[in-house]
């Protein structure tokens, strides 16, 4: 199953200019559920309409997609989503070729699912892998998993994100294009109900954190370039 590639979503216009913080492919499961929360309140079948109106809750809070904060300043790189670090390797990515130091971002499912880029610079390539669907935890879903790898070229640097399905994901949404320009933090694509993200920076990165720091996609700092 291929990633889903559209246009990179506006957030929706409210009252008084008022901008509701969603992403928009959220809204095909939160129209839905809210309707159906009406229509069995309407109809007095309270349970029902709990139900459905926690399964509402639920899917209104997983695709939140707040402003976020951009770092200023030279050769910052910052997340690409929102979650907890759990590996730190060395590891060499066929698309690069070359030794990298692999940050993993395992997200759970009440993180907020909207990926930005780590860097700004061109998308040069896009390549989607089908896979299993493993917990996004473990180390092997960074090899085994579903997974859509953005390259993205900033200067004479290379730096790669994955986006990773996990055990409850089942779909990758890219918003990027090859031959895209970004700038650093710009929002590229979320995975849906649970996921991981991982980036390979070279070697000579300087990082600012370790395994188990929590960070958010596009205002916490990874390290730095060379």
């Amino acid at each position: 199953m291929n990633p889903t590639n559209t246009t990179e979503p506006t957030h929706t216009p409210g009252a008084a200019g008022f901008r509701i913080p969603l992403a928009s492919d959220g809204y095909r499961f939160i129209i839905p559920l809210g309707i159906l929360t009406g229509l069995f309140a309407f109809l007095y079948l309270p349970w029902i309409a709990g139900v459905f109106g926690l399964l509402f809750l639920f899917v209104l809070n997983f695709f939140r997609d707040p402003e976020r904060q951009i770092p200023v300043g030279p050769n910052v790189i910052v997340s690409p989503a929102d979650g907890k670090v759990v590996e730190i390797v060395r590891e060499t990515d066929p698309l690069i070729g070359q030794p990298r130091t692999r940050v993993s971002i395992f997200l759970n499912v009440f993180n907020v699912h909207v990926n930005r880029v780590p860097v700004g610079g061109t998308i040069t390539r896009i390549k989607y892998n089908p896979g299993k669907f493993l917990n996004a935890a473990s180390h092997k879903a960074s090899l085994d998993n579903e997974q859509n790898a953005v390259l993205i070229k900033n200067g004479t640097i290379e730096i790669l994100v994955k986006q990773i399905a996990g055990l409850i994901a089942r779909r990758i949404v890219c918003w990027a294009r090859e031959g895209d320009q970004y700038t650093l933090g710009q929002r590229f694509g979320l995975i849906r109900f649970g996921s991981r993200v991982d980036i390979f920076l070279p070697e000579d990165a300087q990082l600012s954190i370790g395994i188990g720091d929590k960070v958010r996609g596009g205002s916490s700092i990874l390290g730095y370039l060379k």
